[in-house]
């Protein structure tokens, strides 16, 4: 075969199988054609320990995920997917111990309840805990520049979570 023939046999595999396989996302997200809005309420914090200002960063990051990853737009009220519901757990806690019996290593957990609401599909509404950790040197302070970086960790894989189970069809 010559290099041209070759070629278009080439090109023409890609388009049959690209139109064989309709519209596909990479990202797994599957959204109804009649769903152009969604609204993310705020998440008010209820855990035990408070962390000040977590519940909008919060809120500002499951925005930020689906404003990147869909085409859906951001409204404040009547959105067609609705995302609600409160954090319920903030807490440190020690993993591993020295001989001294001192932390070796801490881990932050924080964990999200989510009610998700789709007004066009009642069947994918659900209530769910979302939850995910971020361990650190048992002989380093929490704060600062490390704490942002942990909370910031964390909040990139709840909201992926999040994101995957409402309109991910995996």
């Amino acid at each position: 075969m010559t290099y041209k023939m070759l070629r278009t046999v080439f090109l023409f595999g890609v388009f049959a199988t690209c139109v064989g396989c309709g519209a596909y996302s990479f990202t797994g997200i599957s959204i109804d054609s009649n769903t152009k809005t969604f609204q993310v309420n705020y998440f008010q914090n209820t855990a035990n320990l408070i962390e000040p200002g977590i519940e909008r960063d919060f809120t500002l990051a499951l925005q930020d995920i689906i404003l990147n990853q869909t085409n859906l737009d951001l409204v404040k009220s009547n959105g067609d997917i609705i995302y609600e519901g409160e954090i319920v757990e903030y807490r440190i806690a020690p993993t591993t111990a020295t001989a001294n019996n001192t932390a070796a290593q801490n881990r932050l957990t924080i964990s999200v309840n989510v009610r998700f609401i789709n007004t066009n599909d009642e069947e994918a509404d659900f209530e769910k805990r979302f939850s995910f950790f971020y361990d650190y040197s048992g002989s380093a302070q929490l704060v600062g520049s490390q704490k942002t970086t942990a909370i910031t960790e964390i909040y990139e894989r709840l909201t992926q979570d999040i994101i995957n189970a409402s309109l991910a069809n995996w």
